[in-house]
């Protein structure tokens, strides 16, 4: 088994305090915080990451530079709209030691089933053997991969395994019947199912809500393999709220929010808050505050 098992970080990328441009320092900074956490690898540039606003010349800087920091397996987000952009960046992780790549479909335009099929037997074809490529499936943001497309390649050998988003259980089931004829990691990435698709044999999840709140995670993950029920239901409720919380802004932007209350820097936003919103984040980081020592103690 590849080490992608257990609870996984979605690591957020933090921009320059006076321009929507990367930090990398502070990027650093975020790696650090992460490996300390506990968790068992990082996901650079996905959905938390927000990596369709970097170039590629940034996010190849970045993931040079967070393998050689980080402590922990680091996979690298690939996914881009052109597929020579996404090439030279799973070429750069494949050169650079990462874990392995997420490649989803080509994001913006809308492309069929054999289109999306074709982009990953390409990929696949040219790099499997030098990176574990991992399947990303994210529906909310982009081209869902089509259930048969995602068997396909699981099946063949082709992708080395799957981090599914899509928060369907009908989807992790059809991937689970699949594992039961090849072995590979399966990792849940949408945190509202993640208790439930490890109940149902999930190797982990690379989690959002571990990006802010790595120690949560790491707890809920150890109770759920343990089978501690009444665990299960104390720190499921502190993830459901922390969802709630967090739901009401766009994107990992009030992932980011809480990040900044545990003195880590995040730079600009990349779009501005309107007044209404401007309030709720600072809501946000004051409820936050209150709550997470209480959150830290009981995941102890």
């Amino acid at each position: 088994m590849l080490p992608f098992t257990g609870p996984m970080a979605a690591a957020v990328t933090p921009s320059r305090p006076d321009s929507y441009q990367m930090d990398l320092a502070a990027c650093l900074e975020v790696i650090d915080f992460l490996c300390h956490s506990g968790v068992r690898a990082i996901a650079l540039f996905g959905a938390t990451g927000e990596f369709p606003h970097f170039t590629v010349e940034d996010r190849v800087r970045l993931a040079h530079m967070a393998i050689k920091r980080s402590r922990v397996p680091v996979i690298v987000n690939a996914t881009h709209s052109c597929f020579e952009e996404s090439r030279a960046i799973i070429e750069h992780a494949a050169a650079n030691g990462a874990a392995g790549v997420m490649i989803q479909p080509p994001t913006y335009f809308r492309y069929a089933a054999p289109e999306i099929r074709q982009y990953f037997l390409d990929l696949t074809d040219e790099f499997s053997e030098r990176v574990p490529v991992l399947l990303y499936n994210l529906p909310f943001f982009n081209n869902p991969i089509p259930i048969e497309v995602a068997c396909e390649l699981l099946e063949s050998g082709r992708a080395a395994g799957i981090k599914d988003s899509s928060g369907n259980l009908e989807y992790l089931t059809e991937l689970l019947r699949v594992r039961r004829k090849i072995e590979f990691p399966l990792i849940v990435g949408n945190d509202n199912v993640f208790v439930e698709g490890r109940r149902r044999g999930a190797d982990g999840v690379i989690s959002g809500c571990a990006a802010a709140v790595p120690e949560l995670l790491i707890a809920l993950d150890a109770a759920v393999v343990s089978g501690n029920e009444l665990r299960i239901a104390e720190l499921s409720l502190l993830l459901d709220e922390f969802i709630h919380r967090i739901d009401r802004f766009p994107g990992p932007l009030g992932i980011r929010e809480c990040l900044s209350t545990r003195g880590l820097k995040m730079g600009a936003r990349a779009i501005p808050f309107a007044e209404e919103t401007e309030r709720s984040a600072a809501e946000l980081r004051q409820w936050f505050t209150a709550w997470l020592p209480g959150m830290l103690s009981k995941t102890k």
